[in-house]
């Protein structure tokens, strides 16, 4: 008697795991009407998706290459502008001790002048 009891609950056990599967598949997503539509769909969105990112990055690259060139271009700019400031300040420098050179070459035409001047009076108080 125990074993009936025993070997009923058993199979109770199964017809309900069997209708469990039954209900399970029954209610499965495959099996609804539509289901391939929605499925294509969501491929279809998923795709599209793939496509903006992948534009997007493309977006991204180009305008990284922009922005580098940008900064390459500015720094060749920047290297010119410094080369012609360099350029300026020697070429003053340069000016400058020219100017230094021919205020001294006068001063001491000057003083020569000035001496030969003394010496030529000192000549006619001899002579």
């Amino acid at each position: 008697m125990a074993m009936d009891d025993f070997n009923e609950r058993l199979e109770n056990a199964a017809k309900a795991k069997l209708a469990m599967k039954t209900r399970a598949l029954a209610n499965a997503p495959n099996n609804s009407p539509g289901h391939a539509e929605r499925q294509a769909e969501r491929i279809a969105v998923s795709i599209a998706r793939d496509g903006r990112k992948a534009e997007a990055e493309e977006r991204k690259r180009v305008e990284a290459a922009r922005v580098a060139e940008e900064k390459a271009a500015a720094a060749v700019q920047a290297q010119l502008a410094a080369e012609a400031e360099k350029a300026a300040r020697d070429a003053e420098a340069n000016r400058a001790a020219n100017d230094a050179l021919a205020l001294k070459a006068a001063q001491k035409a000057g003083r020569d002048a000035k001496y030969a001047a003394r010496q030529a009076r000192r000549e006619s108080r001899r002579a």
